[in-house]
């Protein structure tokens, strides 16, 4: 018999969504983001626009990393926007 699947609910991936787009995630965790979005639009969507994001402020910043506290200002309002 399996084990029950682990799911994540939306909330807790708005709360990994960083830790996952930087690789810091350990394998099980990484692979519930991954099942989680691969079945749910409104997360794939989410996670699309956070990368997105990101990538684009890193450009406008010419190659220098977000500084941590702007980017939990950035995840701040994305949190505020999806919910």
């Amino acid at each position: 018999m399996n084990d029950p699947v682990d799911h994540l609910a939306c909330a807790e991936l708005v709360e990994l969504v960083t830790a996952f787009l930087d690789g810091d995630l350990d394998p099980a965790a990484e692979r519930r983001v991954v099942d989680h979005i691969s079945l749910c639009d409104g997360c794939h969507l989410y996670v699309d626009q956070v990368r997105q994001t990101t990538d684009v402020l890193a450009g406008l910043s010419g190659g220098v990393p977000l500084s941590p506290e702007d980017r939990e200002r950035l995840l701040a309002a994305f949190r505020d926007s999806s919910g």
